[in-house]
């Protein structure tokens, strides 16, 4: 098969390495991948792995602008002729809509988040068959479009367990990474995403302000990049930690490639999000590692973490309850690497999405 996959850019997030990881898979399997998008720094590895990249704006959501880019997409992709075309957002699905009309190709998205109720997230369910991440992304869809049962199909995003595998860490980074911020005998928590209003960082700052004063070696660790539109909220990130004086105790590394890695040498992973999340892929991520989880009672996680084994849930925002479960996390020991591969493997995952996908062509 041909597959042509579309999304806005390439960068750091779930969809894009979820794009990437399935483009490798493809290709592994003797398919020809090909991904769309307006480019990104995960380009490379796309291309290192045997799928085609084409630059293309599939981002901008200016209106003026798109008919001549449905116009210029239908010409590329009657020339391209692949066997299916796979939307993972609603600027590039409105596109390919479009595009489509005249050449029926086989169409299919992926929602991947809750987004708003609205005439343009409509389009994602638009297409020959839906894939949702979640069964609450499905719920969802189902209760704001009364989208056909048939027509929806639920696959959890895969987890490389080559990569989150314990046995397959990186020990001189995980060394390297300790003596570089002096987490030796240290208690470490951590919690890995960009940094946004909606990952509720505040409420995890003033959780690692409670702990400590029962754990004082405490060090929780914010590991995300910075875009430039929150700059100012990363200002007001540091100054929360100054005035709670935890300066000692709160580390933002910037982004980091070794998040496995981060996982590991974590004794706690949190997922502190206000916004339900429609998979959480951190979490499983990090539950794979054999390290538990504390995450926000809702979205995608509640499929994931099982309470009291490899995690706990606490409420948005009550931070005097996350910093209780930090504590009891710790005591927690499974095989998270079994869980995960018999529940979210990345096999499964793309077993799954390539059987939708001859279902529709």
């Amino acid at each position: 098969m041909k597959i042509v996959q579309l999304l806005p850019e390439l960068n750091e997030g779930g969809v894009e390495r979820g794009t990437m990881e399935l483009s490798r898979e493809l290709v592994k399997l003797g398919h020809e991948s090909i991904v769309i998008s307006a480019g990104g720094k995960l380009v490379k590895q796309i291309e290192s792995d045997g799928g085609k990249h084409i630059l293309f704006d599939v981002c901008s959501k200016n209106l003026f602008t798109v008919p001549s880019r449905v116009f210029k997409l239908q010409k590329l992709l009657k020339e391209l002729d692949p066997d299916l075309l796979h939307a993972r957002s609603r600027v590039p699905a409105w596109l390919v809509y479009g595009a489509n009309k005249m050449l029926h190709l086989p169409f299919v998205t992926t929602v991947h988040g809750f987004n708003s109720v609205s005439f343009y997230s409509a389009i994602m369910t638009k297409s020959d068959k839906v894939i949702c991440v979640s069964a609450a992304i499905k719920s969802y869809i189902q209760k704001h479009y009364h989208t056909e049962e048939k027509k929806i199909t639920v696959i959890p995003r895969g987890i490389d367990l080559e990569k989150f595998n314990p046995k397959n860490i990186d020990e001189v980074f995980i060394d390297t990474f300790k003596k570089q911020y002096q987490l030796k005998d240290r208690m470490i928590v951590s919690t890995v995403g960009r940094i946004t209003q909606l990952k509720d960082l505040e409420t995890f700052i003033r959780a690692i302000g409670i702990v400590k004063e029962t754990f004082p070696s405490v060090c929780a660790l914010i590991v995300g990049g910075i875009r430039e539109d929150k700059q100012s909220y990363f200002e007001s990130l540091k100054a929360l930690v100054k005035a709670l004086d935890i300066e000692e105790h709160i580390i933002f590394t910037g982004s980091q490639s070794s998040v496995a890695e981060i996982y590991a040498l974590s004794d706690v992973v949190v997922s502190s999000s206000k916004k339900p999340e429609s998979f959480g892929r951190s979490v499983a991520e990090a539950i794979a590692m054999n390290t538990p989880v504390v995450a926000t009672q809702h979205g995608g996680v509640l499929d994931i973490i099982q309470e009291g084994d490899n995690g706990y849930f606490y409420p948005v925002g009550e931070y005097k309850v996350l910093a209780q479960l930090l504590s009891q996390s710790r005591a927690l020991e499974f095989n998270g690497y079994a869980y995960v591969s018999e529940n979210f493997s990345l096999n499964t995952m793309v077993t799954k999405t390539i059987n939708t996908y001859k279902q529709v062509i």
